[in-house]
């Protein structure tokens, strides 16, 4: 992939994080002329790419007496190439962002940054050289990777123009978090979650259909669980495949796992795999039933303070505890249906009671009947994120589940979404409970609000009402391409009769 153009940034504070993009002067320019006089020439891929970036150097006059050195800054937005990295105060690693100093010792060179990069937008800038000769950029690319081997097919014609674009946009995303494994984000968390595993994969079902990297993630996760037999929430390839040691396992995302199994088998009808991988799926069920109360609810608390991360979304002040029974109850479900397929209900004969008692305790202790909506801890939180599990693991009914979708959007204490992630359960819900043409709004409202904003890869986190939000505490070591944002992919193909016409 080469550079389309060179473009200027401009301070507007209507743009995406204060940056605008201009179209400043064709590349040709770089190749042609001594780069002395370039120096902060920024680069334009015209999308999003993520692989390897390679620069040619040739004489222009003289001999290359000293060495020359160059900055380089990469940037999946346009806010990246323009704030400041330094001083660092973030939660996350300096090192995640994609700044490079690099030495030429002799010209005509051919240099190859060695980390691979995620970018659209690449600066560069000289730092210093000899003045007895001269030189130029004679060629600059990047060779992009993926494991997505083929093209979706198109929408109908009758499909909304703003979602053909959401769609392409959300091809991009997943297409870029497709390496060997589905990454998390190709810039940054560059390794496999569970969670993004299973959003991922519903997207590539509906299509890349790459199945096979499917698998080998299942079977990545699976040779990589405890002796106990607990899965890892993330695992890393390199140098040999491994977990990060220290880190908390994700309750829910373990549960995850076999909902990812499930439409991996219905998909494929590999039961092979299926099998093989049964033993794990089985023992992901043995951890709700430590932290199950007497009267079927599940106690977070507990689970917390025993060493498990509940995530379910990025939001902070979310109390967790409605959302994670809920998912409990889905996956309990996925699990049942799966060994049904397999033959092996009667090794998880205990489930269809455990789903009926937690799923009466639910409607017991959580559901405000009078309200007509779920309440989550001790303080009775009202969030969407309750709601949406709530529906999704059907505790609702399709008459309770509009209900409560209402309902909550008249309270002003409702806790938002955070983010895509919970996003996509939350008009899963919708679509669920039948309320299809609020899930293509919300669906345009939320997705089509980054398009507007100039994304060409979906974010990791976004607030349409705040273009700085960090999880991190600095914007730009967010990930603009992130598997759990690529899902409208899955929802506009699954369902064409609300997104496609």
């Amino acid at each position: 992939k080469k550079p389309l153009h060179a473009v200027t940034m401009v301070k507007d504070e209507k743009a995406f994080q204060g940056w605008r993009v201009d179209k400043s002067s064709s590349v040709d320019t770089l190749f042609t002329k001594s780069f002395k006089n370039q120096s902060g020439i920024i680069l334009d891929f015209g999308e999003h790419l993520t692989g390897y970036f390679t620069f040619k150097l040739d004489l222009v006059r003289g001999v290359s007496d000293a060495p020359t050195r160059f900055k380089f800054t990469f940037g999946e937005v346009p806010a990246e190439i323009n704030t400041p990295f330094d001083p660092f105060d973030a939660d996350l690693s300096r090192a995640w962002l994609q700044d490079e100093i690099v030495t030429v010792p002799e010209m005509p060179a051919t240099v190859t940054i060695p980390r691979r990069l995620a970018f659209r937008y690449v600066k560069i800038e000289l730092l210093g050289t000899s003045r007895y000769f001269d030189f130029k950029i004679a060629d600059a690319f990047c060779k992009a990777t993926t494991s997505a081997k083929t093209t979706p097919t198109k929408l109908a014609p009758t499909t909304n123009p703003m979602l053909v674009q959401i769609d392409q946009i959300g091809q991009n995303t997943l297409k870029e978090c497709m390496q060997t494994v589905y990454e998390d984000g190709p810039k940054r968390d560059r390794r496999l979650w569970i969670g993004d595993l299973y959003l991922e994969s519903l997207a590539n079902t509906q299509s890349f259909k790459n199945h096979s990297l499917t698998k080998r993630c299942l079977y990545l996760l699976a040779g990589l669980s405890t002796e106990g037999g607990d899965l890892p929430s993330n695992v890393f390839e390199t140098p040999t495949p491994h977990n990060q040691k220290g880190a908390p396992f994700l309750f829910e995302y373990s549960l995850l796992y076999n909902a990812t199994l499930l439409e991996y088998l219905k998909a494929t009808n590999d039961r092979v795999t299926a099998l093989e991988l049964w033993k794990v799926a089985k023992k992901q069920m043995e951890n709700p039933k430590k932290y199950l109360l007497e009267n079927g609810l599940f106690d977070a608390e507990i689970a917390a303070k025993n060493g498990w991360w509940l995530f379910v979304d990025w939001k902070e002040g979310l109390d967790k505890q409605t959302a994670v029974q809920g998912i409990i109850i889905m996956t309990m479900k996925n699990t049942y249906e799966l060994a049904q397929l397999l033959g092996k209900e009667k090794e998880v004969a205990e489930l269809p009671a455990l789903i009926d008692k937690m799923t009466k305790a639910a409607k017991m202790y959580l559901y405000d009947a009078e309200k007509g909506y779920f309440t989550s801890g001790k303080d009775r939180q009202v969030s969407y994120a309750a709601q949406a599990w709530m529906i999704m693991s059907e505790v609702a009914n399709k008459e309770e589940g509009q209900k409560a979708l209402k309902n909550i959007q008249l309270y002003d204490k409702t806790i938002q979404p955070g983010g895509p992630y919970l996003m996509h359960y939350y008009i899963e819900a919708m679509i669920k409970v039948g309320m299809n043409e609020e899930a293509k709004n919300e669906l345009v409202r939320f997705w089509g609000g980054m398009v507007q904003k100039g994304a060409d890869t979906f974010w990791e986190v976004y607030d349409p009402n705040n273009d700085f939000i960090s999880p991190y505490r600095f914007y730009p070591i967010n990930s603009y391409c992130h598997a759990w944002s690529c899902t409208p992919v899955y929802f506009i193909r699954k369902y064409p009769d609300i997104f496609q016409k």
